[in-house]
């Protein structure tokens, strides 16, 4: 494929330029092999960087490029960006190979949380603190225990593929605010804190089953698309429960049903919906929490200047920054 040496910076996604030429390295993210009409093979992909994602098409020397395009490698591309009414933003590929050792610096294709995730981590043990029921107690001490697997697995994995923190650490930054969230209101509401809040931070573990990272990269595991993130995760605290002797049944099945309602809706695949004061809460801070969290990916891909974003599919519509620059 064609290389095309052009004398610039680092140029990342939030600032391309509808027309502009691209010679970057970027991380793949998605890779979908498809056919043109005349049965020809062309590739659909999704690269990124620190800043957001943006949709990849090559349209010739396929077999070449897809040796270098697996998910999770760092690419350097050649191409043009544009910005299409029909069809958004995408670049198209003229030149693709795998990037070379001092090419590219890796936290500039790796989005991270905004807060320090040793910071997260001294405010999810003081947040643990505030559990008084000590089967609750314990049983997030079990899963939560430093040093431990589960709470390896859980610190590192992300909140979501594409919508809401979807980055390395995402699921300790979600469970933690949608956490925060419930205990402050806990106080006001008529509502079990202890359930609640434990509900709230244990309401996503299935996603440590579900989901895969590799080189910033995330997709569903063989697990994720079998069975989906809440068996998963009832599964996964139901084991945990039942290796602790003792353990409440009345508290038991609070927390168990937390876990299995909280998308709210059957048809957003929850088994059952919220049935309980608790269920409810927590569902609708997460819902909240997931909705906000769509606010911070948007804002980190908005150009310098930029109050306004396009349409999201998360927000079903656009975004607004009052405070930016203008």
């Amino acid at each position: 494929m064609e290389q095309v040496t052009l004398d610039t910076g680092r140029v990342f996604i939030r600032d391309l330029a509808d027309g502009q030429a691209v010679q970057e390295c970027f991380s793949v993210r998605d890779v979908q092999r498809r056919q043109k009409k005349n049965g020809e093979a062309f590739l659909k992909l999704r690269l990124g960087d620190c800043t957001g994602t943006v949709e990849a098409v090559i349209w010739d020397r396929v077999e070449e490029a897809g040796e270098a395009c697996r998910v999770g490698a760092v690419v350097m591309v050649t191409a043009v960006f544009s910005l299409d009414q029909r069809y958004g933003p995408s670049l198209t590929v003229r030149g693709l190979r795998a990037a070379q050792e001092g090419e590219y610096v890796a936290a500039d294709l790796e989005d991270a949380p905004p807060i320090p995730v040793e910071q997260m981590e001294a405010d999810l043990r003081r947040l643990v603190g505030t559990i008084q029921d000590p089967d609750l107690r314990g049983l997030l001490e079990d899963i939560f225990q430093p040093g431990s697997a589960s709470w390896e697995r859980w610190r590192d994995a992300p909140a979501a593929k594409t919508y809401h923190q979807a980055y390395k650490h995402g699921l300790l930054e979600h469970c933690l605010s949608v956490g925060e969230g419930v205990h402050a209101l806990a106080a006001t509401f008529p509502v079990d804190h202890d359930v609640a809040v434990t509900g709230a931070l244990l309401h996503d573990i299935g996603k440590v089953e579900a989901y895969a990272m590799e080189g910033g990269a995330i997709d569903l595991t063989d697990k994720g698309k079998l069975q989906g993130e809440i068996p998963l995760g009832y599964y996964a605290v139901r084991r945990a429960i039942e290796e602790r002797r003792g353990f409440s049944p009345e508290t038991a099945e609070a927390l168990l049903h937390i876990i299995l309602s909280h998308h709210g809706q059957l048809e957003h695949g929850s088994p059952v919906v919220p049935c309980t004061r608790e269920a409810t809460l927590v569902h609708m801070v997460d819902n909240l929490g997931g909705r906000l969290g769509s606010f911070d990916r948007i804002e980190k891909g908005l150009g310098e200047g930029e109050r306004w974003s396009g349409f999201d599919r998360a927000l079903s519509g656009s975004a607004y920054f009052a405070k930016r620059a203008a």
